[in-house]
């Protein structure tokens, strides 16, 4: 039967495998297997090859093909040999970068601290030759928690807690140490934040509740990691770029203008933000579900005096956690990378749990391709809502642009999707030539896509009820 299975693999023309474990972050490149094309998403591997065969194995096949989803479908009790067969070839094959872990040193006794007061951490891999004085910060993304009893989930996991983070975390895509994957950061000193407090770098409350031991210190974390780097050889940045996905692509924005003012003078800075552009508007219930939930947020976690003054003296702070009210005011170059159908967005804001209490939007959630003709009309008012608030920031000859139609999270994190053969494309330009064509000032890039479904190169993301729990 093991046989069988390979053989089935090897006739497969796009494999995904999208594994869901409370550990490490792993999207690794494309590989080939004699000709065929494999797409392979490990998402934060386990420690033990038993836990892989309780993941979840998505399979999508070519049409011509399609007499393989069948047969693997009738094998799927022995997904862990699958599993286990792709898995093995993928590290035989794989070329990628493991970095180890540093967690930042003194932080506990400045109360610098993730939710379960551990010290926060990085991964940093040093830059090379022209690229030995610039550097890219990534921050990690991960949602966050609104209320004691989700933070205290939280603590016990890699999102609240470096005791439960991974010693070595796979860099690629935007962190690859290879120019034919990275073409432009490649050689830059490149450093993974990893994300521990629940409020994307913003809480800051000094006390702390004996009964449930939880630090609300976002804010002193990112002080602490980034003074810490400075130290390291950041002070003498030639180029900076602050970047981030989701929960993390959020804070690149908020912390944007205050990182430009860590650095010296003549360094040349930028913030890019994927997937972080968080709209505020009412779910399909006529509910307004996220500026509530950005509320608690703020209160818990005492954000409001780490926000943007440029926000906070004009609304009230839960607004300023939407990037519609806070970009425009932002004084260092803005990159927004961003899909206009972006899935958490559309899974947590637009048709949360609470609005759809009978499931009816859980299928086209999962995929799009499953979205009937009324849920695509308000898919598609939701993206004209989206388009309006990025446009209404106003004209900038310095702002970067690049929102695709595609129906996924996170773009620059995925080799796929930030630049290889087939990725996502937009006037002909790639995710990653358009933002290294910015950086470095060859071209401004600002383009917006043709509505859903007009755009064939995109990667729309496919789901299991278990991926991506809603907040």
């Amino acid at each position: 039967m093991i046989f069988e299975v390979i053989y089935s693999i090897k006739a497969i023309y796009v494999l995904r495998i999208n594994i869901t474990i409370e550990r490490n972050k792993f999207h690794e490149k494309l590989q080939k297997l004699n000709g065929f094309t494999i797409f392979i998403y490990l998402c934060q591997l386990t420690e033990s090859p038993s836990e892989l065969a309780n993941r979840n194995l998505e399979v999508q096949t070519n049409p011509k093909l399609g007499f393989v989803r069948n047969r693997v479908s009738k094998m799927f009790n022995f997904k862990q040999w699958v599993i286990l067969v792709v898995c093995s070839l993928a590290i035989l094959k794989a070329e990628g970068l493991f970095v180890n872990i540093t967690f930042v040193r003194n932080a506990v006794a400045r109360g610098a601290v993730c939710l379960d007061g551990s010290p926060p951490a990085y991964h940093l891999h040093r830059g090379s030759g022209t690229g030995i004085n610039s550097w890219l910060i990534q921050l990690e993304g991960g949602g966050w928690c609104n209320n004691v009893t989700n933070c205290l989930s939280r603590m016990h996991t890699r999102l609240g807690s470096s005791k439960k983070m991974v010693e070595n975390l796979a860099f690629s895509a935007i962190l690859s140490n290879k120019k034919q994957y990275n073409p432009d950061f490649y050689n830059w000193n490149r450093v993974k934040v990893r994300y521990c407090d629940g409020s994307s770098f913003t809480g800051d409350v000094q006390a702390v509740n004996p009964a449930t031991n939880l630090h609300f210190r976002g804010a002193r974390v990112w002080l602490a990691v980034m003074q810490e780097l400075l130290a390291k050889g950041m002070r003498n940045a030639e180029n900076a770029v602050l970047s981030g996905c989701s929960a993390g692509g959020l804070a690149s924005l908020m912390h944007c203008d205050s990182f430009r003012a860590l650095l010296p003078m003549g360094t040349k800075v930028k913030c890019l933000s994927d997937a972080g552009f968080f709209l505020n508007t009412r779910d399909v219930s006529g509910a307004q579900y996220i500026k509530s939930y950005f509320k608690d947020v703020v209160a818990l976690h005492g954000s409001a005096k780490n926000l943007p003054r440029t926000c906070t003296s004009r609304l009230t702070p839960a607004m300023c956690f939407f990037p519609q009210y806070v970009a425009r005011q932002i004084r260092t170059p803005v990159f927004i990378l961003n899909a206009a159908y972006d899935s958490w967005q559309i899974k947590n804001i637009l048709a949360p749990r609470a609005a759809d209490p009978y499931g009816k939007w859980q299928s086209c959630q999962l995929d799009i391709k499953n979205c009937q003709p009324n849920q695509l009309k308000v898919m598609q008012d939701f993206r004209l809502e989206f388009l309006s608030a990025v446009i209404g920031l106003g004209r900038s000859s310095s702002r970067g642009m690049f929102v695709d139609s595609c129906y996924t999270h996170c773009q620059t994190e995925t080799q796929t999707s930030w630049f290889w053969q087939d990725s996502p494309i937009l006037n002909r330009t790639t995710i990653a030539k358009a933002v290294g064509d910015w950086v470095y000032d060859r071209k401004l890039f600002q383009k917006i896509d043709c509505p859903y479904p007009c755009n064939p190169t995109c990667h729309h993301r496919v789901f299991t009820p278990q991926d991506d729990p809603p907040i």
